[in-house]
Parts: C-alpha cells; structure tokens; sequence
C-alpha cells in the first residue's frame, strides 16, 4: 500500500502551485482560435472604422492680453503714456469668456462662408469640401428656418447646366440662374479653378447651416486657456474636420476680438472729443463777446493805456484772481459734465466723456462704469432687442449710476463754490483796498479779469482736445496675435494607434473574459489540476476519450493511444502491487455514467495480455450493465450465487471471446434488496473461491456518491480505483474521493481521470498518467 504521509502532501502541493500558472496557460491556449477570431474581428472593425472615421484636426493659435500687470511689455501708445483718458484695465479671466461668447463666434461666422456645406461621396464615406477644393459656389438670398439642415444635391451635366436633385425629384438650372424653392432663394456659381478637375465628375452635396447653430457648436468646442500661470498669453484652439476651416475660424476671432476692442476705445473717443468741439464753440463766442465789450468800453472812456495807481494791491488781488479762476474753471468743467447727463433725453445712451482735470477717483471710477455698460449696451443691442431682460437690467444700472454721477458732482461743486466763495471774499478785500483807483480802471480790470478766465479754459479745453486727437489717432486694442492658427499635421481623431490598441486589448480581452466566465461558472472537473488540487489522492493515470463504439480496445495488436493509456495504467498499477500474487481492485465512482464498466473490462484486459488470469465482477446489482455491453448471456449472476446455495462460481464465468484469461460475472437478476444481499456471507465465499482461480480480481461497483452498496465490499479490496471524468464529474463530488481518502472507507485509494482530449492531460497532447507517492 502506497503510504501518503504529510510531507508527501506538502510536496505535491508546492508542485501543483508552480504549475498552476502553466495550466492555466494551457487551459486559455486550447481555446486559441477564438482569440484569432476576435482580433480578427476587433482589428477588422477598428480598420473599417478609421477608413469610414471623420478625422479631426487640431488648429491653434495665440493671442497676446495686455492687462494692468503687463509691465515692461512694448505699447503702442507708449508716447502718450501720460494720458489717462483712454486707459483700461483688463481682467483676464473676462476676457477669456469674451473669447468663447457666442456673440463674438456668430459675428466671426458670418464674414465666413460656413452658412453653406459642401460634401463629396468617396469609397467610404463623404468629405467635406470647403475653399479652394469647391467647384461649385452657391449664393443664398433668402432662406426660412425650414431651409436649415436640408440637403440638395448638384450633379454636372457638362457646359452650363447641371441638375438639382430634391426629394427624390431632379430640377435642370444653368449656373447663375436664380433657384426659387419653396424654403428661399439660392443661385449656384461654377468655380473657374475647377473646369477640369475631378470634382466636377462627381455629385456635390449641399447643406444649408444655421449661423446660430454653428455658432453656439463653435463656441462650445472652442478652447482658450492661458499657456502658464506666469503669463498673459492664451492658445486658442479647435478641432475641425475640415482644417482650413478651422484656422480661418481661429484667425477671423482674434482679428474681430481686436477689432471690436478697438471700436470701443475710439467710440469713447470720438464722444470726449465732440464735447470739447462743443464747448470751444461756446467760449470762442464769449471770448469775442468779451473783446467786443473791452473795445467798446475803451472807446467810450477814450482809453488807450490805463495805469496803474495801486500796483502792490492790484497784484494781491491777482494772486488770489488766479486761484479763483482756477476753481472756476473745475467748477465750470463740473458744470458741463452736469449738464450733459442732466439731459436724459439726448444722452441717455451716450457715453459720458472724460473728467479732465477733476482728479476725484470716485467720480472717475463712476463715470467709467457708466461707459463699460454703454459699450455693452451697444454691443447687446447689435444681436437683441430693446425689451432683452439683459437690456433692461444694464437700463436700471445706468439710470442708477446716472443718478450716483449727478450726486457726486453736486457734492464736488458745493465744495468748490464754497472754495470759491472764500476767495471772492479775500479778493473783494483787497478792491476794497483799491477804491481809490478810478472807476473807470476798475470796470476795465473787471472786463480783463472775465477775459482772462475764459481764455484759461479755452486754452485748457484745446490742450485736451489735442490730446484726445492724438489718442484716438494712435489708439490701439491691448492685445496681440502672436502666432497665427496653424494646423497639426495628423489628425487628432482618430487616434490610429489607440484604436488599434484598443481593438487588440478587446479581441484578446473578451474571449479571455468569455473563457474565464465559462470556467468560474463550470462546475465540472476540466483538467487535472482541478482534481490535484481538491485531493490529495494518487492518480493512477489517465484515460483517453474513446471516440469508436468498442467496449473492449485493448488487445493483443491494438496500438491506439487508448491501449497505451491502458498500458501505462497496467505499469503504475505494477509498481503499487510491489509484488503482491494477487490483487481485488476495486473500480467505483461518485456518480454514475463516469466509464466504470468501461474501465474495468479495458483494465482486465490489459491485465490478462500479460498471462494473468483476470475476471471482472459486475458488483452494480442495482443494474445489468457488463454482460449487456458485451452481448453475452448468462443463466446466472452473482444475486443468483449470494441468494441460492446451489450456484457455483464455475456457472457464473463467461469467458471473453477477444481476450484470453479475461472472464466476465454478471449481476444476474436485479434484486429487491441489493444492499442487503451484499452483506450475505456468500459474498466472503465468493471471493475466496475467485482468488484461488485468478490473479487479479477487478469489481465493477455502484457510485459511492448515490448508493452505499460498495462500502460492504471495503474488507474483500486490496486496491480502489475512484473513476473521475472530464467534463462530467462535478468537481464537489471529489468530496467523495476525499472522505474515502481521510476515514479509510476504503484500502489504497486511487484516482483514474477518463475522457482526456488534447489539452486535458498533464502538458501536451493526452500525456501519460503517474502515481503521486
């Protein structure tokens, strides 16, 4: 008896985990077509679907923004750096929403022409044709919303005709003749840069695009992000399937985007400048009224020099003149300012120009957030109307900064009336002083003193003027491009090599996923490893699928690889008899239909070609199986021999016709109490007599896993062979071979896995079975 101690099980479990990895291996390579068969079709679909694919470019740009931290950085306006009049701040995270408004891209679209779409049939799929690739040019004139997402498709007939396929009907027009269809009107125009070319040999398909619908697409895929933390710089980028497209997109936006920043800038401009050129007019005509006044009062008073009789009191008095016409001149610039907003009926909606020499921050920042929400105003109202919620509600901030405008420069002028106020009283102090000078010198020093405050402000509004002038004239946007939109050479969608990855990953990925799935959910034994992993039991060997309807295949001249199997079963089963005459082995299995008969009678014979006498005993009472398979007959059985006492074993062999030394007994008649009948001292008999006429003596025996018929038989049986089959034999039926195992049910327990094809054995091929010690 092969003695299984714990080392041994320690060994053999160490073996079976270092070719766990192997088996595994080779568990997933007998399956090897069907990962063919998926890359096959994953690389198949990944190849169809980049030639039926739309790739996509990536077209970038970038645009230099200027905002308040720009410092050392080159302006244009960098001669007039001290003007404040048309300095901004700009908050760059604003701008970038700019960038991306949909505002902006529906004016950049409609100086393109994207409105129209013009597709061409290719072997796979259809491309877009845009620029210098149309042969065709179809100007709208007129299209209702019915007109948007419709298609129509031009075909050329040669000379200057083509025809105009619709909803299945075909219209014949001559290039440059006006189509009235019942969606608008469109005339179709050849390009002269394709008279020969290609493209006019194949039909063009026509789409009609809606600018607002493009518009809300572009500025959606549209990216603008800076290209560092550090600097004001943003990439603009889009992916387009068309590429020059794209980059007439990216171009056209930052042109506009410096363009519509600069149109604020000289509308703030133009409205200082104008204002100016108003009130110049004014004191031009006050200053000759004042001329007048003085030549005339000089002729009454027949003046031609007037002295001076007071001259110390006359230039204190200047002094404190000069300072009054200073306030005067704020307070009259206040004034103005005043009065310009005052009137809401004229200037409601315009902007309010520049403070020029009232330095009140408050009143600045007021009067330029007034101006921010004009320009916005104005550029809302180019794309809404006047009743847009978001119109009304910059209505109610103007309004309320009009008003807050108004309320600070009242409190500004009461300051300054109060200033000027004191500096009357301390001049009238000094001409008191001075009322000995004639009346006449008097007047005239009142006339020049009018004069000259006027002549101060006029002076000072034509500086401004000037300045204004010279700001709008060399006025630029506070941005710049400094790359141009360029398009990336490959495509970015799609990605061949990631398709191709993936397609690869998912034609080995699902048959591994699908095999494994299969197995977790098989309960069945698959290969031997399943077994040596559940027991610890030896294994015998293995046999081989018998594929041909024999019930014996082990002869004298049979060389299949079955016998050999059968062969090499014989060998181990040599090597566990060590020597032993004679041998009761018994053959059983956890379930039935597991090839115990099968089995047996193979093993016997094998047993026999080697001059052995062997009989085989169909111990399975519950059933007739042995002699049925055979197609042989008996009168009487081992129930006939365990029930009467006159049966001998004599009339019970039958000898095999295909093997010599091979003999075969029956079950006989099935029994109403087999169980029972196996325990009857005739069966000690029967095996005494059996082993004086054989050496070997094989039992064919129920499954152990359904009835517990074989266990009487546990005293007689030097030898149990547990018959495990593959693809058939519940692996928690091993169970079973484990109790027999572990409480000694039965003597020298060993496993015989049947059924093994290619790939079910040890390594390769159907292999060759062993005994585990």
């Amino acid at each position: 008896m092969v003695m299984i101690d714990k080392e041994a099980q320690k060994m053999g479990n160490r073996q079976n985990e270092q070719e766990s990895f192997i088996d595994s291996f080779f568990k997933y390579v007998r399956y090897w077509y069907l990962f063919l068969l998926g890359l096959l079709i994953t690389v198949g679909t990944a190849y169809v679907y980049i030639q039926h694919a739309t790739p996509l470019y990536l077209i970038s740009g970038t645009l230099l923004i200027k905002t308040s931290g720009n410092e050392g950085q080159l302006s244009e306006s960098a001669a007039f750096s001290d003007l404040n009049t048309f300095k901004t701040s700009k908050n760059f995270d604003n701008e970038i929403e700019v960038l991306k408004s949909y505002r902006l891209m529906r004016r950049v679209l409609s100086k393109l022409p994207v409105n129209i779409s013009y597709y061409v049939e290719e072997s796979l799929k259809e491309r877009e044709l845009y620029g210098s690739e149309l042969p065709i040019k179809v100007v709208a004139h007129s299209l209702d919303s019915t007109a948007y997402g419709r298609e129509v498709t031009v075909s050329f007939n040669g000379g200057k005709s083509y025809n105009l396929e619709e909803g299945g009907k075909t219209f014949k027009f001559e290039f440059g003749e006006v189509v009235r269809r019942p969606y608008g009107t469109f005339t179709i125009l050849t390009s002269d840069a394709f008279p020969q070319k290609s493209p006019k040999q194949k039909k063009i398909i026509v789409v009609f695009e809606n600018i607002n619908t493009l518009a809300k697409y572009y500025s959606d895929w549209l990216k603008v992000e800076p290209i560092n933390a550090k600097a004001s710089v943003l990439n603009i980028s889009i992916t387009d399937p068309v590429p020059e497209r794209g980059r007439d997109v990216i171009n056209k936006l930052m042109q506009d985007y410096r363009e519509e920043e600069l149109e604020g800038k000289n509308l703030i401009a133009a409205s200082t400048i104008k204002l100016i050129d108003d009130r110049l007019n004014g004191l031009s005509a006050e200053l000759i009224e004042i001329e007048k006044d003085v030549e005339q009062y000089k002729r009454q008073n027949k003046l031609a020099d007037v002295a001076s009789q007071s001259k110390v009191y006359v230039e204190e008095s200047n002094t404190y003149q000069k300072q009054l016409a200073e306030w005067s001149v704020q307070i009259d610039v206040l004034e103005t300012i005043e009065t310009y907003i005052s009137n809401s009926k004229e200037n409601s909606y315009r902007l309010v120009p520049s403070t020029l020499s009232i330095e009140d921050p408050t009143l600045q920042e007021l009067i330029s957030r007034f101006n921010e929400l004009q320009l916005e105003r104005e550029r809302l109202l180019r794309t809404t109307e006047k009743i847009n919620p978001i119109i009304l509600s910059i209505d109610q901030q103007l309004q309320s900064l009009r008003v807050n405008i108004l309320e600070n420069i009242h409190n500004i002028k009461g300051g300054l009336v109060l200033t000027r106020r004191n500096l009357k009283d301390r001049t009238n102090l000094y001409d008191a002083k001075i009322n000995s000078v004639p009346l006449v010198e008097r007047e005239l020093q009142e006339i020049d003193r009018q004069r000259g405050i006027k002549q101060q402000l006029y002076k000072y509004l034509l500086e401004k003027r000037e300045e204004s002038s010279l700001a709008l004239a060399t006025s630029a946007p506070n941005s710049l491009v400094l790359r141009p939109a360029i398009i990336e050479g490959v495509p970015v969608e799609p990605k061949k090599q990631t398709v191709f990855l993936l397609a690869f990953i998912a034609g080995l990925g699902v048959p591994l996923a699908s095999i494994f799935i299969k197995n977790a959910f098989n309960r069945k034994v698959q290969q031997r490893a399943d077994v040596e992993r559940a027991t610890t039991a030896p294994v015998l060997g293995e046999v081989s699928y018998n594929d041909t309807k024999d019930v014996i295949v082990v002869s004298e001249s049979s060389k299949t690889a079955i016998a050999e199997l059968f062969r090499l079963i014989r060998t181990n089963l040599q090597f566990v008899v060590q020597g032993g005459e004679r041998k009761v082995i018994l053959v059983t299995s956890s379930v039935s239909g597991e090839g115990k008969t099968f089995f047996s009678l193979n093993l016997g014979a094998s047993l026999a070609l080697t001059g052995k006498n062997v009989v085989v005993l169909d111990f399975d009472l519950r059933k007739q199986s042995i002699l049925a398979d055979l197609g042989l007959a008996c009168e009487f059985g081992i129930t006939d021999y365990l029930s009467f006492n006159t049966v001998t074993v004599e009339e019970m062999l039958n000898q095999s016709d295909q093997v010599p030394n091979l003999f075969i007994v029956g079950s006989g008649a099935i029994p109403v109490n087999p169980a029972e009948l196996m325990m009857s001292n005739r069966v000690e008999q029967l095996f005494e007599e059996l082993q004086k006429k054989f050496d070997y003596i094989l039992i064919d025996t129920a499954p152990v896993g359904q009835v517990s018929d074989a266990f009487s038989l546990s005293k007689y049986v030097d030898l149990t062979v547990c018959l495990v089959r593959y693809n058939y034999t519940p692996k928690h039926e091993i169970e079973n071979i484990n109790d027999i195992l572990y409480n000694n049910k039965f003597k020298q327990p060993m496993i015989v896995l049947n059924g093994a094809k290619k790939f079910n054995s040890n390594k390769y091929g159907y292999g060759y079975g062993y005994v585990k010690k």
